[in-house]
């Protein structure tokens, strides 16, 4: 250890702020010492890494890691690497977030290092799929197709994506990083106007509610961040119609299944109902768990991936045995609707989502509504 990352090390936990240390680790860095950083983190990881609750811990690991994830260039992807692949940096949540940096800011020939050195097989499999949801064909890739489409890693969550986008996912909204900071888009929230949709001519037949446990769980996956992590609330629920629905009459039958996020909606609450596409149904599950709600950071792209699929497939009623394929099948004959109401259940901030799945036959309807807020 150095005699600079030693000192910086003994005082850290009595600094006030800690601007002084960034400062001074991309001045070195400036100077071509991509080592330094990585050299520092793991100083700091080896002392203070237990301590997860110090700010000044938490606040320069980040600082070192960003700075080597978004700098482009094959020396400092390798002390990236080098930095989280550690022995005492662990943890699934840092290597997501790893890997989505990475993928975000360096080329694929670049990153070839994560499949023959040191790193973990979950920041791996999580890279395969962030350079996936950015183009990249994986499958051709040297140095990552042999582990890519190596059959050893089959039964890992993410085995189940395919190793290409398809037509359903072409608008997915991915992070911007830099060293201060990260930005994202998000394609949901309250409307700036709504109109009162409800025909008094629309056709509803009756219907039966036949939510179980795990489908509300299954239809939730992308939303579930928000409850779990931040402020969030979510309402998911699946409906069998006795007659096929209209598409016409699905704003009068989605005010007819008391639902709670409905609540009051209808005569004097306007009620916004549009169709929209299963890319854009898409769209915003992904945003919603890769990106997260307002207090916590999400999945990140590779496990956000998951999550929007997880949630499209029981929104469609795809058997939970189904391939990739099938459910994008099933997806694409399914007729996706948006909906938003300034009701109380939403809370009108940013975070607010209403999707509803009128499915092939149109005799089974499954709706999902989240919030949240600062």
């Amino acid at each position: 250890m150095t005699e600079q990352i030693q000192k910086i090390v003994t005082e850290l936990p009595s600094l006030e702020d800690v601007t002084g240390v960034w400062a001074a680790v991309d001045d070195r860095f400036a100077q071509g010492d991509a080592a330094f950083p990585a050299d520092l983190g793991i100083a700091l990881a080896r002392t203070y890494g237990s301590e997860g609750q110090m700010w000044q811990y938490s606040s320069v690991f980040d600082h070192l890691l960003r700075l080597l994830a978004t700098t482009a260039g094959p020396e400092s992807a390798a002390q990236a690497l080098r930095l989280v692949s550690s022995a005492e940096v662990t943890g699934r949540k840092l290597d997501r977030y790893t890997a989505s940096l990475l993928a975000s800011n360096h080329k694929a020939r670049d990153l070839t290092v994560a499949f023959t050195g040191h790193a973990s097989e979950e920041l791996r499999a999580c890279l395969v799929h962030e350079l996936v949801l950015r183009g990249v064909v994986v499958e051709e890739a040297p140095g990552i197709a042999g582990w890519a489409t190596s059959p050893h890693w089959r039964h890992h969550p993410l085995g189940w994506l395919p190793l290409t986008l398809s037509d359903v996912e072409g608008l997915a909204d991915l992070p911007s990083y830099g060293t201060r900071g990260s930005s994202h888009s998000m394609p949901y929230g309250p409307s700036e106007s709504r109109d009162l949709v409800v025909s008094a001519n629309a056709r509803v037949p009756s219907v039966g509610e036949t939510t179980t446990q795990a489908t509300a769980t299954a239809m939730a996956k992308a939303v579930a961040n928000w409850a779990d992590e931040s402020n969030g609330r979510i309402e998911a629920r699946i409906f069998d119609l006795a007659e096929p629905l209209d598409a016409g009459s699905v704003p009068n039958t989605l005010l007819g299944l008391g639902l709670e996020c409905l609540h009051g909606a209808g005569k004097k609450t306007a009620l916004s109902v549009a169709v929209r596409s299963p890319v854009q149904a898409w769209r915003v599950l992904f945003a919603a768990a890769s990106t997260g709600g307002a207090y916590n950071s999400g999945s990140y792209g590779a496990y956000g991936r998951l999550a929007a699929w997880q949630s499209l497939a029981a929104l469609a009623g795809s058997p939970a045995c189904a391939t990739a394929s099938e459910v994008q099948a099933r997806v694409r004959n399914c007729t996706w609707h948006v909906f938003d109401a300034d009701t109380k259940w939403f809370e009108q901030v940013a975070w607010d989502i209403g999707l509803a799945a009128l499915a092939p036959g149109h005799r089974q309807l499954a709706v999902l509504a989240a919030t949240d807020t600062d």
